[in-house]
This record gives structure tokens, C-alpha cells and sequence, in this order.
């Protein structure tokens, strides 16, 4: 089942996503945004995450993919907790030049449309480093989610410590969201 947005399609992640999801994954610009640590990765290696991956009901990733440009990014839900009805969010937009061009924004909406409406989940968490403040704006400004917390010093780039910004929206600042600015419709 693939997740559609105005503009995107969020799709399982394929062998032949491979090879540009190893150039991410080796690029320091990219990797200077988001959080978690990174070292070099081989094909090798990406080819034994990529056999790590199941359709389980914990962990779920997909590529990012628009019709005229292909596949631009990868987006998550991880760590659920069906119990607790809630997971973990993160998202990577591989080019510069794809960015600020609402790709993002529909990207967080179809995550979050999937999430609430047909998971059931009632939260979602995020995080990111207290530089990237576009990243911030957009899940805070134009997606409805909360700044919720810091985590001081969690992040070390470039020979020095970053905060961790927290945020999360709950399915009720959701449908608040979309019933306010008629997202779907």
C-alpha cells in the first residue's frame, strides 16, 4: 500500500533505491541535519540494512517519491508503540534544491494522515538539532506540532554540543489542523 500526499507518494523502499540512498548516507551536508550518528557506509552495508528491513509493526520507512522527480527523500515511523498509540517520526530530503518547495510539509501530512487514520495512533514524537531551524518551523508552523522539550548537549557536530529539540503533535491537534485549513480537501 503505497501513502499519497497532494504531491508525493510514500512507497516501501526497494533494492534499487539502493545506490542513491548510499550516496545520502555518505554526504556530509546531509548528514550535518539530521540526528542519530553516522559513519561511512558501504554498499555492502546498505545492502544489509536494506535485508534488515521487514514490514514489521514496529518499524515502518518508505521513500519519498514525486512523479517528475523521482524518488528525494525517505521518511519513518518507528518505535511504535501499539499499546501506547504512539511512534517516532524522521524524515531526509536528499537535494538542496528540492527543499522549501512543500515537499516536506506534504510529506509530515501524509505521515500523519496515515499515523491517525488508518493506524490509530494517537502521537507523534520528533526531534531535531536546535541549527536547523527550517526543519523546526515547518513541523511547528505549518504542520501544527508542539515544541515540547529540550534535551541540552544531546548532539555533537562539528567539535561542539547541540540541543535536542523536542516536538510532537497529538490526532487531536491533527484534526484540528486539517478540519482549520481544509488540507484534504
Amino acid at each position: 500500500m503505497n501513502i499519497n500526499g497532494k504531491n508525493i507518494v510514500l512507497r516501501a523502499i526497494e533494492l534499487e533505491d539502493l545506490p542513491l540512498l548510499n550516496i545520502w548516507a555518505n554526504n556530509p551536508e546531509i548528514q550535518y541535519w539530521i540526528g542519530g550518528w553516522h559513519f561511512p557506509t558501504s554498499m555492502e552495508d546498505q545492502k544489509k540494512w536494506f535485508q534488515g528491513l521487514s514490514a514489521n509493526s514496529l518499524n515502518q520507512r518508505f521513500v519519498i517519491e514525486t512523479k517528475e522527480l523521482g524518488m528525494i527523500g525517505t521518511a519513518n515511523l518507528v518505535d511504535i508503540d501499539w499499546k501506547n498509540r504512539n511512534a517516532h517520526h524522521g524524515m531526509l530530503l536528499g537535494d538542496k534544491e528540492i527543499r522549501g518547495k512543500g515537499f516536506a510539509v506534504d510529506t509530515v501530512m501524509a505521515i500523519m494522515k496515515y499515523a491517525f487514520e488508518e493506524l490509530g495512533l494517537n502521537r507523534l514524537d520528533g526531534s531535531m538539532i536546535e541549527y536547523n531551524e527550517a526543519s523546526l518551523k515547518m513541523y511547528t508552523e505549518k504542520c501544527g506540532w508542539k515544541r515540547e522539550g529540550v534535551r541540552r548537549n544531546w548532539y555533537f557536530r562539528k567539535n561542539r554540543y547541540w540541543d535536542s529539540i523536542i516536538v510532537g503533535i497529538t490526532k487531536e491537534d491533527y484534526f484540528d489542523l486539517i478540519s482549520k485549513n481544509n488540507y484534504w480537501e
